[in-house]
């Protein structure tokens, strides 16, 4: 089967790659992206997907990923995991209500209460 993405490294992201995986500096996801892009190199080992994947310890989609990336994104979003555009969950308080909530509980608590706790703050606030 021919490959839609060959990876071929120059010479600086070459040493790049072995410099994150010599000195392990990053994450462990950016440690074997490294390893896959180096073992996938056309001008280097030119490993196959399946034997990219047994050796690091990923499936092959992985692999194919990494690839797609290098080809159509370039090097460093290859290399770095790219960020979310959005949060996972939706933020429930804007500024004014977390300008609120920061100046109440520096206040002092309502009589008959010693300090504020969670429920007194959400009571409060609602």
């Amino acid at each position: 089967m021919n490959k839609k993405y060959i990876v071929r490294l120059t010479e600086t992201e070459r040493d790049v790659c072995k410099a994150t995986i010599k000195n392990e500096k990053g994450t462990s996801e950016k440690l074997r992206r490294a390893t896959i892009l180096l073992k996938a190199d056309a001008d280097g080992p030119a490993w196959r997907d399946q034997k990219i994947s047994d050796a690091v310890g990923c499936s092959t989609r992985t692999v194919e990923n990494v690839r797609q990336a290098f080809v159509l994104e370039g090097f460093e979003a290859a290399l770095v995991r790219k960020k979310r555009a959005t949060p996972p969950t939706p933020q429930l308080l804007d500024g004014a209500a977390e300008a609120k909530l920061i100046a109440m509980r520096l206040g002092k608590p309502p009589s008959g209460y010693g300090h504020w706790t969670l429920r007194l703050r959400a009571d409060q606030l609602v």
